[in-house]
């Protein structure tokens, strides 16, 4: 099939790339033109692991192009897929401008019979609503063209997204006609083979969709910080309770590991969307507010216990982060809980030294102060500083020299938010170790350092002001 994607960021360039590996004829469209110069070098503008190799290799083929002109892009495309960014807007509700204004240009472009489809995160009724726009355009000289409108929503996590795509758990199919879902169906069989993944049903439930799934999915990262925090208050370890909640096949293991709470381009949006979205039908939403609640404050637990740590006052201290990302696999840095901490600490007067394996220059360009300093590696973030904090789950942080930062840290201890260590084996070389919902150790002499970080009593830490948010991918 010959195949448009406008939009050229995670999601559409992921989707451009797989669907030309599969065989298709793919031209991906977006208003960027040095991005779009960039990818006909094969240079991605992000990182996401596989995706280089596989870009590189279909555009050598010719099986992927890239352009920024709408009309040449879509023209004689049997499928246009609609993947441009839908960020939280001043209201609240997903900023779909961008959108429209993209099919209104198509309205005016489009002279041949052809399917568009819409992968963006877009609020139930969006596709109705184009589909409207589209009837409502004039007739072309040549004559009326038929112009469908399906949904078929994106579910990849950053860092993993080509192989997501590959593989997929699941792919929703919304559409108005049982010709639209053939289409469909034909276009991502080389994706179930077995038949299994694809779910079809209606426009506005695929658009829902969407948002369920993040809304789920941040219900149970939020609570299981939560269980962690209370653990804590009663003296029990969360780790135990955790090994009972995966052995339970109505609970299952994934995402039951306490830590810093979710961040990045897609949970925080969403929640924040359905959240609106409902109180606009009356719906209360209590527990999604609950959800969003507890993901704040985790940060600032955390910033409570490293100020615990330093009796209250900062001055003098040196604060060593390992990673900016919001989680690994991705130098994604939107809403991630690393720069909301990072912020908090430079206004409580600390010194921090950063460092992350790839995001780092995104950081640079968008969180700038005097008492920042952007490590080149994972040890020299720790030369003279006090104590580490690990904010992100990077590989290379996984097994480090113990023994080499207990004897580098001027406070020595970790503050291990996504539980990657075994407090044995930091304990053994003389380095106190704090995860969310364990008891700290205590200082020598058995007093405690920390009884727990305390109930939200305080105002949550707010977004730092000074960073810049990525803007929308643009209009295509």
């Amino acid at each position: 099939m010959k195949i448009a994607i406008v939009g050229s960021g995670y999601v559409g360039l992921v989707t451009g790339a797989c669907l030309a590996e599969s065989g298709n004829n793919v031209v991906c469209i977006d208003h960027n033109d040095e991005k779009i110069a960039g990818l006909r070098s094969g240079i991605v503008p992000f990182h996401e692991p596989l995706l280089d190799a596989v870009v590189l290799r279909e555009s050598r083929l010719g099986n992927l192009k890239f352009t920024t002109n709408l009309g040449e892009g879509v023209h004689l495309a049997d499928i246009i897929f609609l993947a441009l960014g839908t960020p939280t807007g001043i209201d609240g509700y997903p900023d779909i401008d961008s959108l429209l204004q993209c099919v209104d240009d198509l309205s005016i472009t489009l002279q041949h019979d052809c399917l568009v489809v819409v992968k963006s995160t877009v609020p139930p009724g969006t596709c109705e609503a184009i589909q409207t726009r589209f009837d409502a355009r004039p007739a072309h000289p040549s004559g009326r063209c038929a112009i469908t409108v399906a949904s078929n929503p994106e579910f990849l996590a950053e860092g993993s997204a080509v192989t997501d795509f590959r593989m997929p758990a699941r792919i929703v199919l919304g559409a108005s006609n049982e010709i639209d879902a053939r289409i469909l169906k034909d276009l991502y069989m080389p994706f179930d083979p077995d038949g299994t993944r694809l779910i079809e049903m209606d426009l506005r439930s695929a658009e829902f969709s969407k948002y369920a799934c993040n809304a789920m999915l941040a219900a149970r990262i939020s609570m299981i910080n939560e269980l962690a925090n209370i653990a804590e208050r009663m003296d029990a370890d969360i780790g135990s309770a955790c090994q009972v909640l995966k052995s339970d096949p109505r609970i299952g293991p994934r995402y039951l590991e306490p830590g810093a709470g979710y961040g990045g381009s897609c949970l925080p949006k969403d929640l924040r969307a359905l959240i609106r979205m409902a109180s606009d039908k009356g719906e209360p939403a209590s527990m999604l507010h609950s959800i969003e609640q507890v993901n704040r404050r985790q940060v600032t637990l955390i910033y409570h216990a490293i100020e615990k740590y330093f009796w209250g006052c900062f001055q003098g201290r040196c604060v060593a982060v390992w990673g900016l990302a919001f989680k690994a696999g991705t130098d994604d840095i939107r809403e991630a809980p690393s720069l909301t901490l990072i912020q908090a600490l430079l206004e409580a007067g600390a010194q921090v030294r950063a460092y992350d394996p790839i995001a780092e220059p995104a950081v640079k360009t968008s969180l700038v102060h005097s008492e920042l300093v952007l490590a080149g590696s994972a040890e020299q973030a720790c030369v003279n500083a006090d104590v580490l904090v690990v904010m992100t789950e990077w590989e290379e942080f996984m097994t480090p020299d113990f023994k080499w930062l207990a004897s580098t840290l001027r406070s020595p201890a970790i503050f291990d938010t996504r539980d990657l260590y075994r407090g044995k084996d930091l304990n053994a070389m003389g380095l106190r170790h704090y995860r969310p919902g364990r008891i700290f150790a205590t200082r020598p002499g058995g007093k405690p350092l920390l009884t727990g970080a305390p109930l939200l009593t305080a105002e949550v830490l707010k977004p730092p002001k000074s960073i810049s948010r990525k803007p929308p991918i643009s209009a295509y």
